[in-house]
């Protein structure tokens, strides 16, 4: 699975559109966007800690369903 797909799987546990996901982590709308439209790669190490801050801040929808 490319680091694309795990973006997007991402975005989709918070049940955010890409520009509300893009300012809570504070980076560029245009970054994000280039990441996910594969013009820009993202770096591994920061898919882990955007995935890392949702968990410990309980934003996946999953979480909030229960």
């Amino acid at each position: 699975m490319s680091t694309t797909d795990d973006l997007i799987k991402l975005k989709e546990k918070t049940g955010m559109n890409w520009k509300a996901f893009a300012k809570y982590f504070d980076i560029p709308y245009r970054t994000v966007q280039d990441w996910y439209l594969g013009k820009r790669g993202m770096p591994d190490y920061l898919l882990r800690l955007m995935t890392y801050k949702i968990e410990m801040e309980g934003l996946q929808r999953e979480s909030r369903e229960e």
